[in-house]
């Protein structure tokens, strides 16, 4: 089973850039993307069922805002739309689609970096979904949590950490959150399992030259229970072409759907 994430910065913009494309020629299982900025009448067919794939989008009531989606090989059994949360459903942050004894969750963590007031819901999202994490853990399912998490958790996932100590995405609170998140509720970053080399970034802001000379972040993880997590192979960011500001990360994992 491969699994890819992406964040699109905007499907619309990201099939112009050739994502569509590209998604078709893929061998995964299971694709998991956010930040849609569309509302479901602004997807083509091509975006709501590219060829191979069933898409299933939760998108936000704000238009060309945040909202999740799925690619999916198969058929889930089932879908579910949002934690039951107005607030934070309202932006269109989180889809699950249920295989059997697997989950797999489209996350979009909500962005700081614009002010105070969108670094407050973020901290709203991360206090109502911490007791969410810990039912998806004791749920008896195995879950991986595919997304933009939006926090760089210690120093080696971002270039420049000393001087974004005091920055949205790389906050002490938001990093001991995550912390908690693997450590108290027992969730595993998959990435991490396998590769612990530096500069293994997702994210490279638009300013400057970040891209070109890699100063990023690694914002964009799978996170999962650690059944699922022990069964994962093979890690890469895929870099050779840019359908966002974000780069596809994926895993395979020695199980089938």
């Amino acid at each position: 089973m491969q699994i890819i994430t992406l964040n699109l910065n905007g499907i619309r913009a990201a099939a112009k850039k050739g994502f569509l494309s590209w998604l078709v020629e893929q061998s995964a299982d299971i694709v998991c993307v956010q930040e849609l900025k569309a509302q479901m009448p602004d997807l083509v067919e091509d975006m709501l069922k590219p060829n191979g794939y069933h898409g299933y989008f939760h998108c936000a009531e704000q238009k060309g805002y945040s909202g999740v989606g799925v690619y999916s090989r198969i058929q889930p059994d089932r879908v579910i739309e949002g934690v039951g949360i107005a607030e934070i459903d309202a932006e269109g942050r989180f889809l699950q689609v249920t295989y059997g004894q697997l989950s797999i969750i489209s996350l979009y963590l909500p962005s700081g970096s614009s002010g105070e007031h969108r670094q407050a819901a973020k901290f709203f999202f991360m206090e109502k979904f911490f007791p969410i994490l810990k039912t998806l853990k004791d749920s008896g399912q195995e879950i991986i949590l595919c997304g933009d998490w939006n926090i760089a958790h210690q120093e080696i996932d971002l270039k420049n950490w000393r001087a974004n100590q005091k920055n949205s995405g790389f906050l002490p609170e938001e990093r001991m959150w995550l912390s908690k998140v693997l450590d108290e509720v027992g969730f595993i970053d998959v990435f991490r399992l396998l590769n612990n080399e530096p500069d293994q970034y997702t994210w490279w802001s638009n300013r400057g030259q970040a891209w070109a000379n890699n100063v990023g972040w690694r914002i964009d993880y799978q996170i999962a229970t650690p059944g699922i997590a022990s069964k994962a192979r093979k890690v890469s960011i895929y870099k050779t072409e840019r359908f966002s500001d974000h780069a596809p990360l994926i895993i395979d994992y020695n199980h089938t759907i």
